[in-house]
Order: C-alpha cells, then sequence, then structure tokens
C-alpha cells in the first residue's frame, strides 16, 4: 500500500472478484493520504471507504451503482458516472480518466507466467492494462477461465498472495409475478437463440422459465447461475450458435461458488473483456441473438427508464444498451424489456402516461421493441403512438388500467371514445392459447382476442369476400365500424370469448382466422361464429377452431352452441360434423340452424350421417 500516494486515483476490481484483502489494507493506509478518488465498476463487498468518516479522504466514482454504493451517491458523498460498459475501456487507454494504481485479484500463473482475472475479467484487463502501477491479489480460489483473460506476471508490479473465499452474489428472490413474466418471455424465445439477461430477480426468472427450449447459447457480459442451471439440464449447448459456437462467451460472474468452478479451466466457456463482449456489431453477429433487460417505469410512448427512481440514481445504464442494440441488429434478434406492473408494495404503476421527474431514458422511444409485464407481451417497434399507448395499458395493472386510459385521452394519444375491457372478467385467459400445426410446415397460433389485436382483425375483415356463403355475420362483414371492433375486442372473458388464429411474431402478427361465441344466460347455450381467410381455408383451421371455441366453453360448464349456417357452406357443417357431438339442424327462413350438446357425444347417435 506504500505504492499509493495521497491525490491518486485507484481502481478497484469488479464485482463477486473485487480484491478483499487489498481494499481492506488500503482503508487502513487511507487515513495516512487525502484526496484518493476511488474508481470501481460494481462492488458487492462491504466498503467502509464510502463511509462518512472517510469523507475528506476517499472519493467514490462508480460506473454502476449497486447496494454498496447507492447511499452514499444519494447523499452526495460519492459520484456515479453514466455510461455505456463498452465505452469504459476507451476512458482508460485515451486518458480521459487515468489510473495511477489498479488493484486487482487474478489466479496463481501458469507455467509461462501468465495469470487468469478469473472471474472479473470486465473492465479491469483494461484497467490493468492502463494503469501506472498495478498490485494484485493472488488468490488460489480464483478460477482459472479460458479466453482473453490473462495478465503476465511482468505486467504486475506488486504480488500480494493471500488465499480467502470468493465473493459470491446469492440468487436473487424470484415471486410469483418474476415467474408470470418469465412465461410470457418465453413465449418469445426460440428454439436455438443466443440470450443475455440482466441483472435483477425478473431477467434472472425469465432465465429459468427457458427449461422447455433447445439448443440454447450464450453471449453475455455477466453470467450467472442461472445459465448453469440451464446448461446442467441441456438446455444450453451452444450447438446452433453463428459467432462462437459450441462456447459460452462472458466478462464476468456473478453467483456461487458452483459457478466459479463450473468456469474453471472449461474449454465451454470463453472470458472476454468489455469492449469485445458488449460491441454491438459482434453480439449482431449472433442470429436471434435475444436480450432481456429489467426497467423501472415505461411511459406510454415507450420510454424505458432502467437506472433511476426519480433524481435518486438506482443502478446504471450498465450494459443494457449495448445489448438492446446488438440485438435489434441481429437477424432474427430481439430485444426484451420486462417489469412488474406495479412497485413492491403494489401501491404505484410502473406503466405511466410520463416517466417521473428526474428519470432517466435509458431506451429512447425509437429503439424499445418488446415489453413483458406479468399481463402479457407486446411488440412496440414499428407502432403509432396511439397503439403504443393501447398496448401499454393493458399490460398494466387491471386497478391502473382506467387513469392510465383518462391520462392517455388527455395527451391526445387515444380517441376520446376509447374503451377498455371490463375490470371484471378482464384477465386475459392465456391457458387458452395453443399452437396447431396447418398445411405444409405451417402453424397457427390459435389464443383469445385482445385489444392490440384492432389492427390486424380491421385487416382480417378487409380480406373476406363481400358476398358468399356464411356463419351467421362475421364472413359477410365488409365494413367493420372502429365501435364494432372495440365491443368485439374488449370483451368479458367469462361471458364471451373471441379466438382468433394468428400466424407471425408478437408484433407482427395476421390474423387468419376468427371464432366467437356469446353466452344467453336463461337457456347457457351459447351462439358461434366463425371465418376463415380464403387461402387459409381447407388447412383444417376452421376444425382446430370450433374445437378449440368448445373446449373452452364446456370448460365454463355451458351445454352446448347454436350457429346459423347458409344452406350453401357444405364445409361449415363438416366442420360443425368434426367436433364429435350429435349435430341438430333445422331450415328456418332459409338459413339453417345448427345446435350441438356438449352431453350428447356423436357416437351415441344411431344413425348413418350423425345429423338429426
Amino acid at each position: 500500500m506504500r505504492l499509493i500516494r495521497r491525490g491518486q486515483r485507484v481502481f478497484i476490481g469488479s464485482g463477486c472478484g473485487e480484491p478483499q484483502h487489498l481494499v481492506r489494507a488500503l482503508e487502513q493506509v487511507a487515513v495516512q493520504l487525502a484526496d484518493l478518488e476511488i474508481l470501481h465498476l460494481l462492488t458487492l463487498g462491504r466498503t467502509s471507504y464510502t463511509d462518512e468518516t472517510f469523507r475528506d479522504k476517499i472519493r467514490l466514482k462508480s460506473l454502476f451503482v449497486a447496494s454498496g454504493s447507492r447511499q452514499a451517491i444519494a447523499e452526495g458523498r460519492a459520484d456515479y458516472t453514466p455510461i455505456y460498459l463498452f465505452d469504459v475501456p476507451q476512458l482508460f487507454s485515451s486518458g480521459q480518466s487515468p489510473i495511477d494504481v489498479a488493484l486487482i485479484q487474478v489466479s496463481p500463473p501458469g507455467a509461462h507466467g501468465f495469470c487468469s482475472f478469473g472471474i472479473s475479467v470486465d473492465i479491469v484487463k483494461a484497467a490493468a492494462a492502463s494503469a501506472e502501477t498495478v498490485i494484485a491479489q493472488v488468490n488460489p480460489r480464483m478460477p482459472r477461465v479460458l479466453g482473453d483473460a490473462y495478465i503476465h506476471v511482468r505486467d504486475i508490479d506488486a504480488i500480494v498472495e493471500h488465499e480467502e473465499e470468493l465473493l459470491e452474489m446469492p440468487p436473487p428472490l424470484m415471486n410469483d409475478i418474476a415467474h408470470q413474466i418469465g412465461m410470457h418471455v418465453a413465449k418469445l424465445v426460440e428454439d436455438g437463440s443466443t440470450i443475455r439477461a440482466g441483472v435483477g430477480s425478473v431477467s434472472n426468472a425469465a432465465l429459468y422459465s427457458l427449461e422447455g427450449k433447445a439448443d440454447l447459447g450464450v453471449h453475455t457480459d455477466m453470467l450467472t447461475d442461472a445459465y448453469l442451471h440451464l446448461v446442467e439440464r441441456g438446455v444450453i449447448n451452444n450447438n446452433r450458435k453463428t459467432l462462437h459456437p459450441k462456447k459460452i462467451i462472458a466478462s464476468f460472474c456473478a453467483g456461487s461458488r458452483r459457478l466459479y468452478d463450473f468456469v474453471h479451466n472449461n474449454p465451454m466457456v470463453e472470458f472476454h473483456p468489455i469492449e469485445y463482449t458488449n460491441d454491438f456489431s459482434v453480439i449482431s453477429k449472433n442470429e436471434k441473438m435475444v436480450s432481456i433487460n429489467s426497467a423501472l417505469e415505461v411511459d406510454l410512448s415507450g420510454q424505458v427508464c432502467a437506472d433511476s427512481m426519480g433524481y435518486e440514481i438506482y443502478s446504471g445504464v450498465g450494459g443494457s444498451v449495448d445489448f438492446i442494440r446488438g440485438a435489434t441488429l441481429s437477424k432474427e434478434g430481439k430485444s426484451i424489456i420486462v417489469l412488474p406492473s406495479t412497485s413492491l408494495d403494489g401501491k404505484e404503476s410502473r406503466i405511466v402516461p410520463h416517466l417521473s421527474e428526474g428519470a432517466g431514458v435509458v431506451n429512447t422511444r425509437g429503439g424499445v421493441h418488446y415489453i413483458v409485464t406479468e399481463h402479457g407481451a407486446v411488440n412496440l417497434h414499428g407502432k403509432t403512438v396511439r397503439e403504443r399507448a393501447l398496448a401499454l395499458i393493458n399490460l398494466a395493472h387491471p386497478e391502473a388500467r382506467e387513469s392510465l386510459l383518462r391520462a392517455a385521452k388527455r395527451l391526445r394519444y387515444l380517441h376520446e371514445d376509447q374503451i377498455l375491457p371490463p375490470v371484471t372478467g378482464s384477465v386475459y385467459p392465456y391457458q387458452w392459447e395453443i399452437s396447431q400445426p396447418c398445411g405444409d410446415d405451417e402453424r397457427v397460433i390459435l389464443r383469445p382476442v385482445n385489444p392490440n389485436d384492432e389492427g390486424p382483425l380491421q385487416e382480417f375483415f378487409d380480406a373476406l369476400p363481400r358476398h358468399g356463403a356464411y356463419v351467421r355475420f362475421l364472413s359477410v362483414m365488409r365494413v367493420f365500424p372502429r365501435h364494432n371492433l372495440q365491443a368485439l375486442l374488449n370483451i368479458d372473458y367469462e361471458k364471451e370469448i373471441s379466438v382468433v388464429g394468428v400466424v407471425g411474431s408478437i408484433g407482427a402478427e395476421r390474423v387468419v382466422a376468427l371464432g366467437r361465441y356469446l353466452l344467453d344466460d336463461e337457456t347457457n347455450m351459447a351462439e358461434v361464429d366463425f371465418a376463415v381467410r380464403q387461402e387459409w381455408q381447407g388447412k383444417g383451421v376452421a376444425t382446430y377452431l370450433l374445437n378449440h371455441l368448445v373446449e373452452i366453453a364446456k370448460s365454463k360448464h355451458i351445454a352446448g352452441f347454436i350457429a346459423y349456417v347458409d344452406p350453401e357452406n357444405k364445409s361449415a357443417l363438416a366442420v360443425f360434423q368434426n367436433t364429435g357431438y350429435v349435430v341438430h339442424r333445422s331450415l328456418k327462413k332459409s338459413i339453417h340452424q345448427i345446435s350441438i350438446f356438449f352431453n350428447e357425444p356423436a357416437q351415441q347417435c344411431h344413425t348413418d350421417s350423425g345429423i338429426r
């Protein structure tokens, strides 16, 4: 520590790789020094140099805010530098933030004199390369990781051999809301994707939700136990990565000793400096790159705040924007923002008309793509402000939606006549989302309609023929006014169900079929109707659709269906026969009334046709 002089800038190694022994020694000598500036990315250890007693001795300048530095920064005893992680190494190499002394922690040297930076390569390698003096704590408990992760002993000015346990980061607590968000994220992640998730319980839950996927790869800055969980279950194997196939690419670890043992001398894992892992042009070379990042607030235009609560800095920019840019430039890539719909106490909505005063915009409205809460997922990319506001209101907590609707109308984001689903019965029934094969290597998703389907449904109605055989009115509606669409979209899912058949990804879906039923409380029978786009007819879509409506109705103890069918519509009659129930048919005013009762399976009928 005598190598450190008054007024110098001292860099401390990052996160779980922090050289604790050296930090304790620094705190002891700091009382004889003054005007020291401590520079670090992230500290997880217990540090006293942020205490009030060191106010005149040490000034912390942090590149990210965590629990160890949050209070000091909030009280003005420490400083925060907003910066993308990718840009940090250039601060050092350019001399903009010169480093006098770097305190780092490394593994013992190998036969050729190279020590590994171990679980913290990130910005530590660049700091050591730029520092005037490098002091290294050599700890035999530090894993020896492969990749661009080494420093030679000749580049170290002082070595302190000291063995101690590495810092560990316990997994964040994951509640039911985090798991629900993870479920929605899993629907967006395809097999063969390369993934990266940021810090936090919600992002962590999103990783655990991917257990049912196959052939995932990893390109990330931070490696956690959630990735190890997926490796052990064979989900992550990196087989389909287009950049560094077969390899997990990371820059630092934050997790358990099990994770550190896993990365030790493991040919499956390579650690690289942050200026490589977080280079968006490098990230984008991974096809189907998926970046999952947490947020604190999202406003109705799509602006994302992820680093502050009002004026108080909570975390930092970190690597989120680096990976957002990389994922959006990746072929078939996805950028996903996750957040609970309310604050932890449930009192404040995190979907807001406008960001809080002082809140920072980490992801602009022009760069936002997928937003996910426990109430669903939407893709805002390419959407108008009106479409965004409506979509985000329906991602908010149901109790916050009416006030958000009023605010959106006041801001002129939405039309004055815009309505929302009723609070009672408005919970979207995700259990009724299914995928069905149709035709050659094609799949149609059948799911309940939601308010975000306005545009695709309008296109669907415009594509239907003006005249022709029909089931009730859907396929003869040439003009479907907006107020009619709203009534169709904003429904009480307990009383009626509208199911769409869609193809394409979320945000770019195309409606190819629509079916609905409306319950008559007096008879406990529901009137049903459906329509299929012409180019999708003959592929079994109508049969899948009607049978899906049957299953939903049966789960709600509805007695049966009634439909009105043009006698010329032979295909519609066949669809009803394919439900597996006795079909009752009568002709009234040149229209067939079709009835099926769910307590009359077809095998009970002794007629050849199964029709009465």
